[in-house]
């Protein structure tokens, strides 16, 4: 078995029969021949593997590491499968992993009323050539918080994947799974229209629902340069990233009431416990509740001295 022909055969199958995005495909590519680089040679047997399991907790995070073995197990299983080997060497390798949960970073209620009024204040500054540049700008972070999608789901919504009737926007997540989500509020859409009817002509030719300056798809880094920018402006010393109007949405819906499942289909996760870190998140929003709200606060209970 020659492995960098199999490995082609197994991303051209990864691509066209599993469908998988350019992203994960990228990281199956690396994870691959970053494990074949080390071991240098195909048949293997547990202590080869081992070997590289120790050298990668050597170098890497316990969740980088938790992944790359996960895209070795993925291709082994299709050699398996395909009877093109007999034993999948990955199966006598045990890893445990105990993973410190690291908590999403979320925007502050404030901050983000603060970056949006700072935003609507300069429409009447603009000139009218940028006018339609600072439309695209405020439609994409207003996209961004009402949506709860990843930048490059928002970067690359397609123009017909957008009803600005009804709001209902078609959103292409990870693996190629599709999703809807409802923009329910009127001030939102009628931005969206507006810089719709400013870019019509150069969004139709480019197939894109938010374009660049050059009539482009606007990138995920553009995005974020731009995200940065008008931050800067708002006087925000935090650095706010464009993940993290994801986390700021998840958290403030689990705030209000809103079911962790109902979260998790918006969010798009295919596993439940994937959003459930949102809901220790907003606990710290329930430890305000409790304190400030709390029927004790009212009772007449003696205090010890």
């Amino acid at each position: 078995m020659n492995y960098t022909q199999q490995i082609k055969k197994y991303l051209e199958y990864c691509k066209f029969r599993k469908e998988l995005d350019e992203k994960t495909l990228k990281a199956y590519r690396i994870d691959l021949k970053q494990f074949f680089g080390f071991v240098l040679e195909d048949f293997l047997d547990k202590e080869k593997i081992e070997e590289y399991v120790t050298e990668l907790h050597k170098k890497y995070k316990q969740k980088t590491i938790k992944r790359k073995i996960a895209s070795l197990k993925a291709y082994y299983n299709y050699l398996e499968e395909r009877k093109i080997i007999e034993d999948n060497p990955f199966r006598k390798i045990k890893v445990k992993f105990k993973e410190t949960i690291v908590l999403p970073r979320i925007i502050p209620r404030e901050e983000i009323e603060k970056l949006l009024n700072c935003m609507y204040e300069m429409e009447n500054k603009r000139k009218e050539k940028g006018y339609k540049y600072w439309l695209r700008d405020v439609a994409v972070i207003e996209a961004l918080f009402a949506t709860g999608a990843r930048v490059y789901e928002i970067s690359n919504i397609k123009a017909d994947s957008v009803n600005l009737n009804t709001g209902l926007i078609k959103i292409m997540g990870k693996g190629g799974k599709e999703r809807y989500i409802h923009i329910a509020a009127t001030e939102i859409l009628d931005i969206l229209k507006k810089y719709y009817d400013q870019n019509s002509k150069e969004i139709r030719k480019s197939g894109f629902f938010f374009i660049n300056n050059r009539g482009n798809r606007y990138t995920e880094q553009s995005i974020r340069i731009m995200l940065k920018k008008y931050a800067k402006l708002a006087g925000i010393e935090r650095n706010i990233t464009p993940h993290m109007f994801r986390h700021s949405f998840a958290t403030y819906l689990i705030e209000e009431g809103v079911d962790v499942s109902c979260v998790q289909q918006i969010l798009g996760h295919s596993s439940i416990k994937t959003t459930q870190i949102y809901i220790h998140v907003a606990a710290k929003k329930q430890a305000e509740i409790l304190r400030d709200m709390h029927p004790r606060n009212h009772m007449k209970i003696l205090r010890v001295a």
